[in-house]
């Protein structure tokens, strides 16, 4: 990587202006390594802003690797939406849940995927309770945050929308709020 850095360095001084793409390929035997070792050979360069786009491959050698196209592309694309080089999905914020959560977060998360992981581009945070949710969610676009038994605060942004929204209703509370405010796009 500290080689490929450094060529960007010289393309810069040079003042090239052409696109670069980012080829990386993997020999690892199972696609979690692979994963691993596409994200960092690629992600660092793109998080420092070099890169234009990017290419896994696999060794031919490797049929862990060399049947799974589909994953592959879906890599690549997380890599992208993770670095900010291309965004091309929802993205979701989520706390690690604690004894203050007073709801299922992963069934709520998953509710909230299926009705919104069309809208490309927007970030929803799911939160677990009122005490750290709005700190951890402070770069999210929508936020659906715990705030008491049974109870749900909706946010645009960092500011509260909704207050004390009843749980069993508050999925779709957030669908409003996104129509609400044009995030939402019909599917």
């Amino acid at each position: 990587m500290q080689s490929v850095r450094r060529l960007f360095v010289e393309l810069n001084d040079k003042e090239v202006q052409n696109p670069v793409v980012l080829i990386t390929d993997s020999s690892h035997d199972g696609m979690d390594e692979a994963l691993v070792h596409y994200a960092v050979e690629t992600g660092a360069l793109l998080l420092d802003g070099f890169g234009d786009g990017l290419c896994l491959g696999y060794h031919y050698g490797n049929p862990a690797i060399a049947t799974e196209h589909g994953r592959m592309n879906n890599i690549a694309f997380g890599i992208l939406q993770a670095t900010r080089t291309r965004i091309s999905k929802t993205e979701y914020i989520s706390c690690p849940s604690c004894g203050r959560t007073l709801f299922d977060l992963q069934e709520t998360t998953a509710k909230i995927r299926a009705v919104t992981n069309h809208l490309k581009g927007v970030k929803i945070a799911i939160m677990g309770c009122i005490v750290n949710g709005p700190g951890e969610m402070a770069d999210a676009d929508f936020g659906y945050v715990g705030s008491g038994p049974g109870k749900i605060t909706l946010y645009k942004g960092k500011e509260i929308i909704r207050r004390n929204v009843n749980s069993d209703v508050a999925v779709e509370e957030l669908v409003s709020l996104l129509k609400e405010y044009n995030a939402w796009v019909e599917q």
